[in-house]
């Protein structure tokens, strides 16, 4: 197992993988002709040559370029009957009123009480549940499901049960579940972005489109992983791939993930501290290499012990002589020739290889001017709970892999999400060896976006493991910003959503160019911005990527952007809705976060109910009013 041995918090991620044969890149297939809007056909590329290849994909781009029309409102709401037409817009409507949205919370409370829990729930089922959720339990979903999978629209399961805390509750066990017992007496010296405050401590605080988990205790986090497989087998067994959704601090207490981060920024600052001494600040990432004789003559000036160079240049071999192997059972890397420099993601391997080299692990304190250690240690339950959240991890894993379904781990507050895309990384290490199989999210309103998903594909090329993403723009904006100027570090999010537009298509073009150079990754386009969508069917015609290769994800909300996700649907491309479901008196959290996002993207709300109105004309003006979904 991939979390057994765990000594400490860092020991988590200690290579301690059974060695696995590394898999094969399958032969690159050029994608499937398009003889028609809705059918494909494959080119045999086996007897063409790699030029006569290339002039049939370009013929095919040039002459059948799918052409998906966002503005059709028939095809886009052709799985819609007119009661559900007037019902989005009404809603839409409704989220537009500025009293509603901000006392939502109350308007619910008094119309529970008003018209009593059985009318108020009927109500709600009229309106904004039957907008947002797709039902109470599986099998009142399933029919909402198999309407639309025959419209070409998958399904994301979300079991949309939240916590109703108030504020002084969800402080209380925030601050709680993340300082150390160790801590409690003495708080040391901390990274400023991994303090736990008081202020933020409610991490709901402003956050409008992603669910908050709070650690209760390791039998309320059980019950999440239950949930989280259930949602797995529900989304197996279709004809498409299925795909479900975690959040990695429902599965265990986030002071884990908050300690984790902090030795991982650390390490990470590290490694730019010597490329500065040596002069190689101010490049991408991945080109600055270190010399290991300057950066072990430095270490040993700040009075850091091991053989750094040593370590890196011995060869190292797989345990059974195999020289093709990628890792042995402690997932080292294997390094076959002598290497004289390293990179960013050499130097991070170190941190997996702590057990041997615990002495090199030490990082300068500039404002101190001593070196201290990188690693601190947890109490005998701190550490039994960390190994139950990994175990929990790896039975997700597995049942996904068992039935079929592509896991995706959804990212969160930059404090976390190093520990999370870490243990992520390691989970796709394991399971994507063959196909993807768990994605990690790039929140694209981070700064570092585009460093992150560059260096996790490098490492997957060079490991031979399929790469898995899902790209977002980020759901904690305003909470992160106001946390890093509080706190005192600096802002991590984009200046402006231009740039933040920016760093979503360079991530996206990324990940493209990827898929089409050894056809291993897959990307989850998650966005309701109509922009980056048609973005993203620019490049796949460019790049000649079909929807048929199945490379190439979109996703929306329930209840929201329709006219995207269906025309994309009917044109053959994957597209899934997330699908929340669950009881009406426990997923009001959801709906009210539901109800301030449509506010918060008003504009394309707007556009919506402008296209809305435009169809319920159309069908009026016809004599269609009465026409029920068809294909």
């Amino acid at each position: 197992m991939w979390y057994r041995r765990t000594s400490n918090v860092f020991a988590c991620v200690a290579f301690v993988n059974r060695c696995r044969r590394p898999a094969v890149f399958s032969q690159a297939r050029w994608p499937s002709t398009i003889t028609s809007t809705h059918h494909y056909r494959a080119v045999n590329s086996k007897t063409k040559t790699r030029a006569q290849r290339s002039n049939v994909r370009d013929n095919v781009v040039s002459k059948n370029k799918i052409s998906v029309d966002f503005e059709q409102t028939k095809e886009a709401y052709k799985s819609k009957n007119t009661l559900e037409l007037l019902r989005s817009l009404l809603v839409f409507k409704l989220c537009s009123y500025d009293f509603l949205v901000d006392k939502n919370r109350e308007v619910m409370a008094l119309g529970e009480k008003l018209l009593g829990v059985k009318v108020f729930e009927q109500l709600m089922k009229m309106t904004f549940y039957g907008q947002f959720v797709a039902g109470e339990d599986h099998e009142a979903i399933r029919p909402l499901i198999e309407k639309n999978r025959a419209f070409g629209v998958g399904a994301v399961l979300d079991y949309s049960i939240e916590e109703d805390l108030s504020q002084e509750e969800a402080d209380r066990k925030e601050r709680e579940s993340c300082m150390l017992v160790s801590e409690k007496e003495k708080l040391g010296r901390r990274e400023r972005r991994s303090m736990a405050h008081r202020r933020f401590a409610d991490r709901r605080d402003r956050v409008t489109s992603a669910r908050t988990y709070f650690y209760a205790d390791e039998v309320k986090c059980d019950q999440h992983m239950e949930i989280f497989i259930k949602c797995i087998k529900a989304s197996g067994g279709n004809p498409e791939d299925g795909f479900s959704a975690i959040k990695m601090t429902a599965l265990g207490r986030p002071r884990f993930l908050l300690q984790f981060s902090e030795v991982l920024m650390k390490w990470t600052r590290f490694f730019g501290f010597l490329a500065a001494l040596q002069g190689e600040d101010g490049r991408e990432a991945l080109e600055q290499r270190l010399d290991l004789q300057q950066v072990q003559a430095c270490l040993t000036k700040l009075g850091a012990g091991g053989d750094l160079h040593g370590w890196f240049s011995r060869e190292k071999r797989c345990p059974s002589g195999k020289q093709d192997c990628v890792r042995d059972e402690d997932k080292c890397l294997f390094f076959l020739a002598s290497k004289s420099t390293i990179d960013m993601l050499d130097w991070k391997c170190l941190i997996d290889e702590r057990m041997r080299i615990s002495d090199l692990l030490v990082v300068p304190n500039l404002e101190e001017g001593r070196l201290e250690l990188l690693f601190s240690r947890f109490t005998e339950e701190e550490e039994r709970q960390m190994k139950r959240m990994l175990q929990r991890l790896d039975v997700l894993a597995k049942h996904a892999t068992e039935n079929s379904v592509r896991l995706m781990v959804d990212a969160e507050q930059t404090y976390f999400q190093p520990a999370i895309s870490r243990l992520t990384l390691e989970m796709q290490r394991i399971f994507n060896r063959d196909k993807p199989v768990i994605f990690n999210t790039y929140q694209c309103y981070l700064k570092d976006a585009y460093e992150n998903v560059s260096m996790d594909m490098e490492l997957s090329r060079r490991e031979g493991w399929c790469f898995g993403a899902k790209l977002v723009r980020g759901a904690y904006m305003h909470q992160e910003r106001s946390r890093a100027a509080k706190i005192g570090y600096e802002d991590p999010i984009n200046p402006d959503y231009e740039t933040t537009n920016h760093m979503y298509h360079r991530c996206l073009d990324c990940v493209l160019e990827e898929i089409v150079k050894n056809r291993k990754a897959n990307v989850m386009v998650a966005t309701h911005n109509i922009d980056t969508v048609k973005h993203t069917l620019q490049r796949m015609t460019e790049m000649g990527l079909a929807p048929t290769d199945r490379k190439v994800y979109f996703g929306q909300l329930l209840g929201m952007c329709d006219q995207i996700s269906f025309p994309l649907g009917q044109a053959g491309y994957p597209v899934y809705k997330y699908v929340p479901y669950g009881p009406v008196s426990e997923v009001l959290p959801y709906l009210s976060r539901r109800i301030q996002e449509n506010r918060a993207v008003l504009k394309g709300v707007h556009t919506e109910r402008e296209l809305l109105w435009k169809e319920f004309m159309r069908r009026l003006a016809n004599g269609e009013l009465l026409q029920r979904p068809s294909l």
